[in-house]
């Protein structure tokens, strides 16, 4: 009689320690991103694209996302509860100085960072003449400064550090639509390159020979750049998602 309790139970025993198993990794798993974009027109269908992307991203791989174009919400207090900060579009001199001093902190603090596209517009370029230039973002980025890109057009991306985790599960070459954003020099040397453009596949403002594109500063802890990015159509390209998906699990990780 007790044998066959046991093995009627066993099974249902097995389940609850499985499932509560589960919800303990998930709750481990677990961590928090802020999501701040820009208001700036150019930008808007791939902000308003971007939302659902992300808050299917995060439900899928177990992290929760608050998705915002409210810049006051980058301060001190509010970015505690975040692991992650991504900034979408949302260019540095799109914030206020006590906004950039608390992104800085949130920095130093070792804790992620992933910058999009227009988040590395570096420079004097789009400030008035009376606004204090924010010198260690350009430092964060590598030391380089944005200068203007050529037109929206495809060309071929070559992943160069496989070794990396957010470039781990990308093919050694893919194809994609962006403005190419140039700089005043190559980063490399500066930061640890993860990804170039192949700028014999399109055609460029002006040449830079050697043209990073996705890279990480490791003077940071959690801080990667990825200029790809101007268009909602990115949202539909599976490599493009996967590194989107393993930069931010790579930025949250400890």
């Amino acid at each position: 009689m007790i044998n066959k309790l046991l093995k009627r139970i066993a099974p249902f025993t097995l389940i609850c320690l499985l499932v509560t198993g589960f919800k303990a990794d998930a709750q481990h798993r677990n961590f928090k991103v802020l999501i701040v974009v820009s208001k700036a027109k150019d930008h808007l269908k791939m902000i308003a694209a971007a939302k659902p992307f992300f808050e299917d991203l995060g439900a899928k791989n177990n992290f929760d996302v608050d998705f915002t174009d409210d810049t006051s919400k980058i301060n001190d207090a509010n970015l505690a509860k975040y692991q992650v900060f991504v900034m979408l579009q949302l260019a540095p001199f799109d914030m206020s100085y006590s906004q950039q001093a608390a992104l800085q902190k949130f920095a130093l603090q070792g804790k992620g960072w992933v910058g999009i596209h227009a988040a590395g517009l570096t420079g004097k370029e789009f400030l008035g003449k009376s606004t204090v230039y924010w010198q260690w973002f350009q430092d964060f980025m590598g030391g380089v400064i944005y200068s203007p890109h050529p037109a929206y057009q495809q060309a071929t991306v070559i992943v160069e550090d496989h070794k990396h985790p957010a470039t781990l599960h990308l093919p050694a070459k893919f194809e994609i639509s962006d403005e190419w954003y140039e700089w005043d020099k190559s980063v490399r040397g500066n930061v640890r390159v993860l990804a170039t453009v192949d700028e014999s596949t399109y055609k460029q403002n002006k040449p830079m020979g050697d043209h990073p594109v996705i890279w990480t500063n490791e003077t940071y802890r959690r801080m990667i750049y990825i200029s790809i990015g101007h268009d909602p159509s990115d949202f539909a390209n599976p490599t493009y998602v996967t590194l989107l998906q393993d930069a931010i699990l790579w930025a949250a990780s400890k």
